[in-house]
This record gives C-alpha cells, structure tokens and sequence, in this order.
C-alpha cells in the first residue's frame, strides 16, 4: 500500500490527518511560499498526537536553496532542536552556485539527522536542480531516506514521466514521494507510477485578509477523504 503523507501548517491539520490515519506529516509554515520551518511549539503540539509520525520542514527562508554559511548554521541547529522535541524526521535540500545538488552540504547534514535518529527527506529543491538522474544516484549515495518531488514539472502529474523514470532508477534504493497537485483525480494513476508514497495538502482557503496579512486557511477533509476513497 502506498503510504501518505499530509502537509501541513496547523495542528488542527495535523489532527485530521491523525484521525485518518496517515503515515505521516510534513510540518512546516509558510507553504503559499513553498514551505518553511514552522515554530517549536507547532512541532511540541505535534508530536504529542503520537498517532502519527512528525517529519518537519527545515528551510529557513523563501527562495532559492542555495545558503550562506550563517543560515546552514540555522539549518543545523533547527535539525537539532527539532529532534530535541522527538521528531521522526526532517526534510531539507541544499543545491550550490550552479543549482546542481551540493554534496558536501547535503552530506553533513545527512549525517547530522542520523546521528540524533532521524529520517532524512530532499524536498522539491530536487525540482530545481540540474541533471536529475545523476542528482538522484546522489541522493542514495548520501543516504537520504526518501525523495519529494513533482518531476520537475509544477505539479507531479504533469511530471509523471519523469516521476516514472526516477522510481525505476531508484529500484527501491530510495522511497520515491509524489508531490504538488495530487488529489481525488490523479492519486491512482501517480500510484500507478509506482511512486512509494504521495504527498498533499490538507487545507482550503476561506479568505484572503486585509492589511496585507496573508490568507486564512482551514482543514480540508473532503479532500482527503477524496484521496483515501480513491485508493481504497
């Protein structure tokens, strides 16, 4: 059975993903933007369901992947205090210069996130980054536990060729997770890709807040329940 995994930005997301039993979730804040770390107490508040495994986001700021070494240090020590709090695991992503993946970089971090007992995700930086197939090899070399990703493409069903190629590729080496864009309508033919696991949001919008203040959100179990029903 292909395991889920519900990104999320709220606890009350993190509590209908509980109920419905999911493998796992993605923490993070700030996902209109890509996703960033999201706050100690977020992290504490989760991890107390003990239903569901808390896999948090580690990066920093919106952008690119590419980090001063002041913000590899934040890097480091949000790895470390996330496991402090009794995550499963982190998701990070480190490309250089030239937006290739950064081997030594990503290795000490990999090796950080072992060393405290947690798993280790690349997140879509893998989108973004030049020569896939070698960065993918890469990625199993340094021991990464799973790779999110959409192909390369906005959203994984328009990647799913690509998607379908790093799965074979990957030959179980390396949980292969589809991400951006899946729902009720396309989670069985991404599934049909022979992706490990498939990744989405749980949340609709309710409206847009003045002041420039963002956008209010709430739990989506229509959705969800859309997507269990689906591969059920």
């Amino acid at each position: 059975m292909v395991e889920l995994e519900a990104c999320v930005e709220s606890l009350e997301e993190a509590k209908l993903a509980s109920v419905h039993k999911l493998k796992r979730i993605e923490l993070c804040n700030g996902l209109d933007v890509g996703g960033l770390t999201p706050s100690i107490g977020l992290i504490e508040a989760c991890v107390k369901l003990h239903t569901i495994e808390t896999h948090v986001l580690i990066r920093p700021r919106p952008g690119n992947f590419t980090y001063a070494s002041a913000e590899l240090d934040l890097i480091k020590r949000d790895i470390e205090m996330s496991a402090e709090k009794g995550v499963k695991g982190v998701v990070f992503g480190v490309l250089d210069e030239a937006g290739f993946l950064d081997f030594e970089t990503n290795s000490e971090l990999v090796q950080l996130s072992k060393s405290l007992g947690l798993d280790a995700t690349f997140h879509r930086a893998f989108d973004a980054a030049g020569n896939p197939r070698s960065a993918l090899n890469l990625l199993i070399q340094l021991g990464f536990d799973r790779l999110l990703t959409s192909g390369q493409a906005k959203t994984a069903i328009e990647g799913i060729e690509v998607i379908r190629d790093l799965v074979q590729q990957a030959d179980g080496r390396i949980q292969v997770m589809a991400g951006s864009g899946v729902n009720p309508d396309n989670a069985c033919e991404l599934v049909e890709a022979g992706v490990d696991a498939l990744h989405f949001s749980i949340r609709k919008l309710i409206r847009k807040e003045e002041l420039g203040m963002g956008t209010t959100y709430q739990p989506d179990a229509e959705k969800l329940i859309g997507i269990l029903s689906t591969l059920t």
